[in-house]
């Protein structure tokens, strides 16, 4: 049974949720956790280009997070996280196990899980995208 408007509900939901969490991520990156301590933590965990690459992150989290929330290019943006979330599992949570006290892969592959569903099924009726191109 086909019902697209729960579909595009939980789509809408799961856009809004995995978005505030990637705009909280980002933020913290730069103005809680800093980008001077958050550097060093990039550098422990052997992430090349670390000062570099501190800012590419937040930058792509805030502004992928406020994407996904409008659903302004979804399916893009969500795998642009992807590619993101993937390098985040590799380089710090693989070897940490699973659960996210022990800082392991819970939350990268929760995240990624969502995305998928967003890369696959668009953003929904409620979005940017929708209203763009109708």
């Amino acid at each position: 049974m086909d019902r697209p408007a729960v579909r595009d509900g939980a789509l809408l939901v799961l856009r809004l949720i995995v978005g505030v969490i990637f705009i909280s991520h980002g933020w913290d990156k730069i103005f809680i956790t800093g980008v001077d301590k958050t550097t060093g933590y990039f550098v422990a965990a052997g992430i090349p280009q670390a000062e570099i690459t501190v800012w590419l992150v937040a930058i792509v989290e805030l502004v992928g997070g406020a994407l996904l929330i409008l659903g302004l290019l979804a399916p893009a943006v969500a795998a642009v996280l992807i590619v993101e979330m993937l390098g985040a599992l590799w380089a710090v949570h693989l070897g940490n196990g699973l659960f996210m006290r022990d800082d392991g892969a819970e939350l990268a592959l929760s995240l990624i899980g969502g995305l998928v569903v967003v890369w696959a099924f668009g953003s929904g009726r409620a979005s940017l995208d929708r209203m763009f191109t109708r």
